[in-house]
Order: C-alpha cells, then sequence, then structure tokens
C-alpha cells in the first residue's frame, strides 16, 4: 500500500511538470522546451539584450556582452566576452538555465560547444518588423513576464502601423547603405536593414548580393548610381562621410543626398528599430521632395 502511494505522489509530480512546461520557436526554427520560467539567462547579443528588457526582464539577464549598453540599466550587467569571444569559463561558473544567441555572430563555434555541455540555447535574430514583436512576447512567455511583454508588443506594433501609413505606397528611391567604410561594406535582401529601406519606398541596389555584409567597390556604387546614401554610425564619423564628396558622378552626391542614421537604432534587431526606420524614412521623404 505504502509503495502504492508513493507511485501515485511520483505520477502526480511528473504530471505537474507536464503541466507546467511549455514550447518555443526560436528564430532558427527550433522548439526550444522550458519545464519552468527562466530566471538566469545570458545574453549574447545587444539586440537580445534590448528585447529581453523590452519583454520585461528585470533581474533575470545575469551576464551579457560588449556594446549592450541599452537601456541604461544594461551598462551594470557583468560581461563575459563580445562578438568576437565569449569567457567559456565565466558561463559555466555562472550556470545559467538559458543562453539567447544570434546566429550572425562571430562566436558560433563557442554556441555549438555550450550546446554539446547541455545549455538551453534560443537563437533570436528577427528579420522582419513582426519578427521583432514575437520576440518580445516568446521571451516574456520564457521569463513569466507575458503581460509587460505583450503590452509593449502591442505598443511596438500600433507604431509600426502609423509609419506604414505615412510611408508606404510612396514613389521608390534607390539606397546604398553603408555599414562600414574600410572596407567599403553594404547590406543584401536578407538583413533586417534592407526591410527597413523597402519599408520606407526605397530599392536596396546591392539587396540581390548573397553575403549578408558583402565588401563592395566604389565602381560598383558609381554603376548603381544610388539616388540616396545612408550611412549608418554610432558617432560623427567625417571620415565616412567626406570621401563621397569626391564622387560627383553619383546622383546621391551631386544632389547632397548623403545621409547619417544612427547604426545602433537600424542594425540592432530590437524595438528601436522604428525609431531608426523613422530617420531613414524622413531622409528618403527628402529625396522625394527634392
Amino acid at each position: 500500500m505504502k509503495i502504492f502511494f508513493i507511485g501515485i505522489f511520483l505520477l502526480a509530480e511528473i504530471s505537474t511538470v507536464f503541466a507546467s512546461s511549455f514550447t518555443v520557436t526560436d528564430d532558427d526554427q527550433h522548439p526550444v522546451l522550458f519545464n519552468k520560467p527562466a530566471k538566469r539567462i545570458i545574453s549574447l547579443s545587444p539586440h537580445a539584450t534590448e528585447l529581453l528588457y523590452a519583454a520585461g526582464a528585470t533581474d533575470q539577464i545575469i551576464a551579457t556582452v560588449s556594446y549592450s549598453d541599452y537601456p541604461p540599466a544594461a551598462k551594470k550587467i557583468p560581461r563575459i566576452g563580445s562578438y568576437k569571444k565569449i569567457d567559456l569559463e565565466s558561463v559555466v561558473k555562472l550556470k545559467p538555465d538559458l543562453i539567447i544567441a544570434w546566429q550572425s555572430g562571430g562566436v558560433e563555434q563557442q554556441i555549438a560547444d555550450l550546446k554539446k555541455l547541455g545549455y538551453k540555447i534560443y537563437f533570436s535574430e528577427p528579420r522582419s518588423f513582426q519578427a521583432v514583436a514575437t520576440n518580445i512576447i516568446n521571451m516574456g512567455k520564457i521569463m513569466a513576464t507575458e503581460a509587460v511583454a505583450k503590452k509593449n508588443a502591442a505598443a511596438y506594433m500600433t507604431e509600426l502601423e502609423i509609419l506604414k501609413q505615412k510611408y508606404s505606397q510612396l514613389e521608390q528611391v534607390s539606397v546604398f547603405y553603408q555599414v562600414w567604410h574600410k572596407p567599403l561594406r553594404t547590406i543584401n535582401n536578407g538583413h533586417l536593414i534592407s526591410t527597413v529601406i523597402s519599408f520606407c519606398g526605397g530599392h536596396n541596389v546591392f539587396g540581390a548580393l548573397q553575403a549578408r555584409a558583402p565588401r563592395v567597390g566604389i565602381e560598383s556604387v558609381i554603376e548603381k548610381n544610388p539616388q540616396a546614401i545612408i550611412i549608418g554610425m554610432t558617432e560623427n564619423r567625417k571620415d565616412w562621410v567626406e570621401p563621397w564628396f569626391q564622387w560627383q558622378s553619383i546622383d546621391a552626391v551631386k544632389n547632397k543626398q548623403v545621409y547619417s542614421v544612427n547604426a545602433d537604432l537600424i542594425v540592432r534587431q530590437g524595438p528601436r528599430i522604428l525609431q531608426g526606420a523613422k530617420e531613414v524614412c524622413e531622409a528618403l521623404q527628402k529625396v522625394r521632395d527634392q
């Protein structure tokens, strides 16, 4: 009889665990199983840190990487590396119950090593506006902060709709987006930046290239002859902007349609992408107005 009751008790416990478990599909289309909300999270990218805070994170983020500086509270989180290298020993010591990784980061092998060690990995790389909202909601579910996550995701989608009504169905503008200056690099249509350009009525002149961040020559830009040049940078860099002035054969240069936007707003795949989109949309509208 005693064994019978112990068996009933264990079955009840197991049923409770299964009843409280849930699965979330990440941006790599992998289902990630959780038996309970994550309380000790390591974020391996600045955009994931922003998404976690938008989803209601308070003290759940126990470590992150360099450049995770928004919101201001993120600056206090301990660092365990960068996009180039993670301190795996520190990760092990911290005993995270979840690691938010980034597919396009430079630490793929280290992430694979962490997966082999049994750490739970959620890949975050939104490639559409909707995917940003989906990430916020997913992370809210992961942390059991769904009320905050849903509220912030809804506010984000409302702002997106306002921008869409203002800037959709406009005359198309050809755009060269500069992500780096030496060597000169741009982005293809697989990046959310290119989605922003299209959203604002622009056409990414190098969107069809295969590489996500291809290297291009100035001769190729001259040949494409974009109507606008948009440079993403985090600080005022004259050495990124002024070299363009010598290429007067490019319409964007000749017509003074060379703009800079805050790279943190447009490169990071978080809710602030809409602020970056607004900057891009306003720049392209100036081209149309001219």
